[in-house]
């Protein structure tokens, strides 16, 4: 299925340890590029974030961000820095031997001191889990706008593609009447001049002029790269870099085209087959 390289996708999770939340946004680039940004407890998981996201894209530039808000733990008691408390205490009687007016020691300040409460641990391989679990969810939803759109791109590059088969075909069917109206005009020409024609001759130049003129190879062509395009665009893989190849080749031959032409005919079917090439080229550099 045919995916486009840009979308976007935002997914939330509340639990009793906080809440997740991923953000996902891909633009087109040659390869595949990722730039996260994640909270500094997750920095670790970088890794296997990057492992995540590269085993379900393969082309695009990707903005990751993750935001972690911790949730309130409860607690069914306090736990104390005994050593911390006790060096604190013996600090304070120290310091009241030399006072003349000693105070007694504020239990509740000795609480408040930096360090004397100890936080009980966050259990991060739990939400290390849920954060992956939670980026799968993201990507799933990033994959599946991406497939939506490359379904709208596909429908405009095969629009472009028929109206280029068309025009190959009328191209083709102008070829007799253009090469006998060449042949005409040559004649006529000549007998202008009031000059005595040699037929051999004539007949050799106006073999050669066709050969010239021929452009039954680059029509063969471009048809049989416009069949490759519509067979590419149903494959179930990434083929951005083969529709790019594509777009090459099609412009090459239309080329051609028009530097072979001897009828205005012929130019404004070139001319027209390479506004569409171009206009096909866009949608394509967003292909994956």
């Amino acid at each position: 299925m045919i995916k486009s390289m840009t979308a976007f996708a935002r997914v939330q999770q509340s639990e009793d340890f906080g809440t997740l939340t991923w953000e996902l946004r891909t633009v087109n680039s040659r390869y595949l590029d990722i730039n996260c940004r994640l909270p500094e407890d997750f920095r670790a998981q970088e890794t296997r974030i990057r492992e995540c996201i590269n085993n379900r894209l393969q082309r695009g530039k990707v903005e990751c961000g993750l935001r972690f808000i911790a949730g309130t733990q409860t607690q069914t008691g306090i736990d104390i820095n005994e050593p911390l408390v006790k060096s604190l205490i013996d600090a304070c009687q120290k310091i009241n031997t030399r006072l003349h007016q000693p105070s007694e020691i504020n239990p509740t300040e000795l609480l408040a001191w930096p360090g004397v409460v100890v936080e009980p641990e966050r259990d991060y391989k739990h939400i290390y889990e849920a954060s992956e679990a939670l980026l799968n969810n993201a990507l799933d939803q990033l994959i599946e706008n991406r497939e939506r759109e490359g379904e709208r791109l596909k429908e405009l590059i095969l629009q472009r593609c028929l109206s280029m088969q068309g025009i190959v075909k009328e191209v083709r069917e102008q070829l007799p009447e253009i090469r006998q109206r060449y042949r005409e005009k040559l004649t006529a020409r000549l007998e202008e001049l009031q000059e005595s024609i040699d037929r051999d001759r004539l007949e050799q130049e106006l073999v050669y002029m066709a050969q010239k003129m021929d452009v039954d190879e680059e029509l063969d062509r471009l048809e049989a790269h416009l069949k490759e395009l519509c067979e590419v665009l149903d494959r179930d893989e990434a083929v951005g870099r083969r529709l790019d190849f594509l777009m090459q080749e099609l412009n090459r031959e239309a080329n051609t085209l028009a530097s072979k032409s001897a009828d205005i005919s012929t130019t404004q079917a070139s001319v027209e087959l390479k506004v569409l090439i171009e206009q096909m080229r866009e949608q394509v550099q967003n292909i994956e």
